[in-house]
């Protein structure tokens, strides 16, 4: 059976290799060969996919911000479509990656309406809100919705989609984190040792719009706390030189390192992070964070007059609660001196830490119980069996 997959950036490619691995399981369970395909990255073809383009380096959030990526996005989803007219599928999953899957999802609609259409993450029209046209085209190509958050299986299933609420699938990944005493020593961190995560970029724009006001707080926290040491996991080895010149640049004790990132998270005692999925990550394994996030400054203003103040949170721990758990500090208010204050009033009040750790455990009621991958997995491999 030949499954096509959709996705891009990151967290795309996380969740679509973790998704993969999970209809691998069920497959051979099941007595079935899968052959998958797909729009993703490294780990995406290290859990077994054949990757037709990797889509994990061009992602970008605002308008101005998505511009440099217009071409390379309609490149890869014309190779997609190219491939979906000569090698129809037994199903499509598309994961996330708004702009693109649209596209792919309609012409799957027109073209190839006997082939079943998932959607697993589905874009957040029940946070956003911006269009209902998007989402009667999603709800029109989508044979089922695979949903995460309790709030978007409501929102969909209101809209008219056939929805089954999985639950979060970090939900899983933090099953295999280690616990903070492994980590400390793996990553050879003294039991004394402040160590703060940094996570300024996993998209090229980050690096210019957050990177510098997160290291010049980091800079700040480095004079008050001597002790401490800070921890940079890469989201994509491309961007080690760039931000390995700013630490020499800004004059911080870190550390640069790929592919233990669940280390760093578990053995940190806080983070200065970008909003985005390793917000949950973070709040999963308890770690007080302070989340940061700029956009164009025309984009900002574009965005306020349309939406009109109608996103109340942008990290996703206060967005599934809807109350602030952890501090945003967005557009003209993330600067390096808010950033600092939040982040040494985190650090040194425990009282503040405490709550922040209350609130993680309500968070995490809302993201489902273990298993969600096999879930999703199982939806899907339900679907072949009745096409």
């Amino acid at each position: 059976m030949r499954i096509f997959i959709s996705t891009g950036e990151v967290s795309g490619d996380l969740q679509g290799s973790l998704l993969i691995a999970a209809m691998k399981r069920q497959a051979i369970a099941a007595g079935l060969e899968l052959e998958i395909v797909a729009l993703g990255g490294d780990k995406m073809a290290e859990a077994g996919a054949k990757i037709l383009g990797n889509t994990s380096g061009i992602g970008s959030m605002g308008i101005l911000e998505s511009l440099p990526y217009v071409l390379p996005t309609l490149m890869v989803q014309r190779r997609a479509i190219a491939y979906l007219k000569q090698y129809p599928p037994d199903l499509v999953v598309l994961i996330d990656y708004m702009g693109p899957n649209l596209g792919i999802g309609t012409y799957m609609q027109k073209h190839l309406p006997d082939v079943p259409v998932a959607y697993y993450i589905a874009p957040q029209e029940w946070v956003w809100s911006m269009s209902l046209q998007n989402t009667a085209r999603i709800v029109g190509f989508t044979d089922k919705l695979l949903a995460i958050f309790p709030e978007e299986a409501r929102y969909f299933r209101q809209n008219g989609a056939n929805v089954a609420w999985v639950g979060h699938p970090l939900i899983d990944r933090m099953q295999t984190a280690p616990s903070r005493h492994e980590a400390r020593a793996n990553l050879g961190i003294d039991s004394d040792q402040v160590a703060i995560a940094l996570l300024p970029a996993s998209r090229r724009q980050e690096l210019k719009y957050l990177l510098p006001v997160i290291f010049q707080a980091a800079q700040t926290i480095q004079t008050k706390i001597p002790e401490v040491h800070f921890w940079i996991p890469l989201s994509l080895e491309v961007y080690r030189q760039p931000i390995e010149e700013a630490v020499q640049r800004y004059g911080l004790r870190a550390t640069v390192i790929s592919g233990q990132q669940k280390e760093v998270f578990a053995a940190a005692d806080f983070a200065i992070t970008k909003s985005g999925t390793v917000n949950l990550e973070l709040a999963l394994l308890n770690v007080p964070q302070v989340v940061v996030y700029r956009l164009h400054p025309v984009t900002a203003w574009i965005a306020r007059k349309i939406l009109r103040g109608s996103i109340p949170f942008a990290s996703p721990p206060n967005l599934v609660v809807m109350k602030p758990i952890v501090p945003e500090l967005l557009q003209e208010e993330a600067t390096p001196e808010n950033i600092t204050q939040a982040s040494m009033e985190l650090l040194l009040n425990s009282e503040r830490q405490q709550q922040t750790l209350i609130d993680y455990q309500e968070m995490r009621q809302y993201l489902g119980e273990v298993g969600v991958c096999d879930r999703a997995a199982q939806e899907i491999l339900q679907m072949l069996s009745e096409c």
